[in-house]
């Protein structure tokens, strides 16, 4: 497994000192990228090739956040390529061993002239060494959207949001969606389903179910036609 050291940041703790659920998915998102680029199949490789791989899907498992200047190490390996489509598990835990969070990934390769899928290269094939599948309980890609959603105040697409392909960043769609839960809800399992990109000047139109009994909000962030650019399933068991 691909790992870096760090240390939890002040700039990423919430009013509890604790580092915050968007603090821990940038972590994960960094992790793979230091790995891509540290064996040369980072963004200029990518760009060589006018290719990119997208997020498709997310589940992340909380067992513990880490506290305020807490040393941590965050790891990632990829464990299988299907077609078009990489699969990418993490891990961060204490210095000292202690698992405080995992999770699963879904990436699709693009041919971002075409905008369609295209196969991994030799290249990646070879750079990207497999490594046994995390343990874990794997949900499904796709999330249930309850037909219940209350549809609240849209939102346009600033360059805040964008990353740089220019596209809404994946964890920016997390924090649109954190927006909706309540101020003491602690989520131990994120899981985001990505439909469609979103780009500067877009209107975002969210839906939001909450099912109580099941402490789970569901966010379906919306085009003007009800078709979802990204779905986020947050859960508090």
């Amino acid at each position: 497994m691909y790992t870096f050291d760090s240390r939890v940041r002040y700039s990423e703790v919430g009013t509890d000192g604790n580092m915050t659920l968007i603090a821990l998915l940038d972590y994960f998102q960094d992790c793979s990228t230091f790995h891509s680029e540290d064996i040369g199949l980072g963004t200029d490789y990518l760009r060589e090739l006018n290719q990119v791989w997208m997020l498709s899907a997310w589940q992340i498992c909380v067992k513990r956040y880490p506290h305020l200047c807490e040393n941590i190490v965050i790891g990632t390996a990829p464990y299988a390529f299907k077609g078009f489509v990489g699969y990418r598990n993490f891990e961060m835990r204490t210095r000292e061993g202690e698992v405080l969070s995992y999770a699963n990934s879904i990436w699709s390769l693009m041919d971002l002239e075409k905008m369609t899928p295209v196969g991994p290269s030799e290249r990646m094939l070879t750079g990207y060494v497999l490594e046994e599948k995390y343990p874990m309980e794997y949900a499904p890609r796709k999330i249930h959207v309850p037909a219940d959603g209350e549809g609240v105040e849209s939102f346009l697409v600033k360059e805040h949001h964008l990353d740089t392909n220019n596209h809404v960043n994946n964890g920016q769609y997390v924090r649109m969606a954190m927006e909706y839960l309540p101020k003491e809800f602690l989520v131990r399992q994120l899981r985001v389903e990505y439909k469609s990109q979103a780009i500067l000047g877009d209107r975002i139109h969210p839906a939001v179910a909450v099912d109580r009994e099941k402490s789970l909000y569901t966010i379906s962030l919306n085009r003007e036609d009800g078709r979802p650019y990204s779905i986020v399933e947050l859960s508090g068991v």
